[in-house]
């Protein structure tokens, strides 16, 4: 199992330090954006984006959480960002992924809760990353949602049955118990902020999940 720690829950003021705190056993760190209109919450924009990347070696794992991506994707666009994921909720989100990919980077499609497999499966082909979020977007330390176990056994089967390549990530209510739920199911990548920033000892927490 990969492990993308989710730098929301860090401590923003000792960031440098935060950031090598968790980079001994993560793959990625997770960059959530969020604009106050796709979700309530504001999180950061590109220029603290670009900060995270220059202090730390983990490849960055950005997920915009906004309303209009093809407004942010250029912005986020930065020598260590690998993924930049979008949500299937948002606007213009089949013009995005032909952006991103356009860029040189590796395109991710995130859905709700509440959204369907069924509604992006026409797009599955063209993705390096789908992203099932356990919780509703935009506020940490929610519970996961069990009911969203079916939706990673179902991506997991049409990325064998098809031979697709994209990732499958799960952010929210991630912890050694929900990780391993979702590792059986066909995760292969989990985005976790409370349970490692929470804790003194953050590589003892990346290593439980791994």
């Amino acid at each position: 199992m990969k492990v993308a720690p989710s730098i929301l829950t860090a401590n923003f003021i000792r960031l440098e330090d935060e950031l090598k705190s968790i980079e001994e056993g993560s793959d990625y760190i997770h960059v959530d954006v969020m604009d106050g209109h796709f979700v309530p919450n504001i999180s950061f924009g590109p220029a603290i984006v670009s900060q995270i990347g220059e202090l730390t070696k983990l490849p960055m794992d950005i997920h915009l959480m906004v309303e209009h991506p093809l407004d942010w994707i250029d912005k986020v666009i930065f020598p260590t960002t690998e993924f930049i994921t979008i949500h299937a909720e948002c606007n213009r989100f089949k013009e995005s992924i032909r952006r991103i990919l356009y860029l040189g980077k590796k395109a991710g499609l995130a859905i709700k809760p509440s959204t369907d497999v069924d509604f992006i499966k026409p797009y599955l082909s063209q993705l390096d990353l789908v992203l099932v979020m356990g919780v509703e977007p935009g506020y940490g330390g929610q519970l996961f949602i069990q009911n969203q176990l079916k939706k990673i056994e179902e991506l997991a089967q049409l990325k064998e049955e098809n031979g697709y390549h994209y990732e499958i990530q799960v952010d929210g209510g991630i912890n050694v118990s929900t990780a391993k739920q979702v590792k059986d199911a066909g995760a292969t990548i989990v985005v976790a902020g409370t349970f490692i920033f929470n804790y003194e000892d953050r590589k003892e927490r990346i290593e439980s999940l791994k």
